[in-house]
């Protein structure tokens, strides 16, 4: 058996269950060694380093 609603849903309640369904800005964090804006908990695209130590080299 499938679910069968009772009632027809009008559009407002339809349309007011899926108002929440938007993005949301990116939380970002300055780099504690060279202080650009990187997300937070992640390897920093600009110096490599994450928790003030050197992950990855990058060449500048």
């Amino acid at each position: 058996m499938s679910i069968c609603p009772k009632n027809k849903s009008s559009k407002a309640r339809r349309d007011s269950r899926r108002a929440n369904w938007k993005m949301s800005v990116p939380n970002l964090v300055k780099c504690s060694k060279c202080g650009e804006l990187m997300l937070s908990h992640r390897v920093c695209k600009a110096c490599g380093s994450y928790n003030k130590k050197e992950i990855i080299s990058v060449e500048s």
